[in-house]
């Protein structure tokens, strides 16, 4: 079992998210006032606590919420978990659809510092039961529901 971090969302598409403490995750859309929220595979992201903290060794000055990331996870291998696997975040109940994903324009950090870790370490995962997800609360895997609808990259 692992804990959430941090959540975060952003009112526009295309900005760094802030961390907000909790959030309500809605059924089939994704966090309350996210713009990433929808009907699609991608509704909530994911992205483990320790690689940040990799990555700020570096010297990348990030915050929660710099990667676009909703979910800052720790103590559970995000990358390892194959999409169908079934997540409680807080009161909710997630399944994962994506794991990393294809960058289409260099974002501000890959641009600073000549990479970025959302595009390898985030996954994605779409909402199936919906309820408040806080910092703080544990998430563990429930289950799996391969084959997944969605693939990887």
């Amino acid at each position: 079992m692992g804990k959430i971090r941090a959540v975060c969302i952003s009112r526009e598409k295309g900005t760094a998210k802030s961390s907000v403490g909790r959030a309500l995750a809605v059924e089939d859309f994704g966090l309350e006032n996210d713009a990433h929220a929808g009907k699609w595979h991608r509704q909530v992201s994911l992205l483990p606590y320790e690689e940040i903290e990799k990555f700020k060794a570096k010297g990348a000055p990030v915050t929660d919420g710099s990667f676009g990331e909703n979910l800052i996870t720790e103590g559970i291998k995000l990358r390892e978990l194959p999409p169908g696997t079934r997540l409680r975040a807080g009161g909710a109940l997630l399944e994962v659809t994506q794991i990393g994903k294809e960058c289409h324009s260099r974002c501000a950090i890959g641009r600073a510092m000549g990479h970025c870790i959302m595009p390898e370490e985030g996954i994605f995962a779409r909402v199936l039961a919906g309820g408040v997800i806080e910092a703080g609360d544990a998430i563990e895997i429930v289950g799996d529901t391969s084959p997944a609808k969605e693939g990887t990259k």
